[in-house]
């Protein structure tokens, strides 16, 4: 069986990390290349350089950058985003370039109705056999 690579916008994950972040914006779609050219935050430069200092080692990176762009050089990494509640550990993969942190830690959670609560109406109580 033949392992597949990956591939991202026709270059290797090798030929992305080469490249320098002006390079890599224009490969990225409108929104994302748009808040590159604009330069980094610096809550965005002060987890970037986190993930450098702590590439290698099995560290937990805690951040709030929720709008920080997923670059080649975070691939790897262990990063605990604040969902507004709590931090969600995301272990960051190669299919994950180019999107947002923030994508893969949910802010809200899905509704999961029940029985009525208390002091509901009569008629709100109601729930029609089917």
């Amino acid at each position: 069986m033949m392992a597949i690579k990956f591939v991202y916008r026709g270059k290797t994950l090798e030929e992305l990390r080469k490249m320098s972040l002006e390079e890599l914006a224009d490969l990225m779609p409108a929104r994302q290349r748009r808040s590159l050219k604009r330069g980094l935050t610096p809550l965005q430069k002060k987890l970037l350089e986190k993930v450098r200092k702590f590439k290698g080692k099995d560290k937990l990176i805690r951040t709030h950058a929720r709008d920080m762009i997923i670059l080649p050089e975070m691939i790897g990494a262990k990063v605990a985003v604040y969902t507004g509640k709590e931090f969600k550990t995301i272990e960051i993969i190669p299919e994950m370039t180019g999107h947002y942190l923030g994508e893969f830690a949910q802010t809200r959670k899905p509704v999961k109705h029940s029985a009525p609560g208390f002091g509901a109406t009569r008629s709100s109580k109601f729930v029609p056999l089917k």
